[in-house]
């Protein structure tokens, strides 16, 4: 007896699905996105991204905290 559509399509399916575990990388951007929140300021604890410039760090202390100094809120500026 022969395969149907819905058979056949269920075994592309199976076959996809096993493709997509053994891929290497595959996971969404978001996550990756998440992970690289790695700057925080500290005194209202707001992440920010890896590659944040000390331009936008400043910008933030002073739009946000403009009480507080900028190394109050992110310490690893200070060199």
């Amino acid at each position: 007896m022969g395969g149907g559509n819905a058979q056949k399509t269920k075994m592309a399916r199976e076959k996809n699905q096993e493709k997509m575990k053994g891929a290497k990388g595959s996971g969404s951007q978001l996550d990756a996105n998440k992970k690289a929140m790695s700057i925080q300021c500290k005194v209202c604890m707001q992440t920010f991204i890896c590659t944040t410039s000390e331009v936008k760090c400043k910008e933030h202390a002073e739009a946000k905290h403009p009480k507080a100094d900028l190394f109050t809120c992110f310490p690893h500026l200070k060199k």
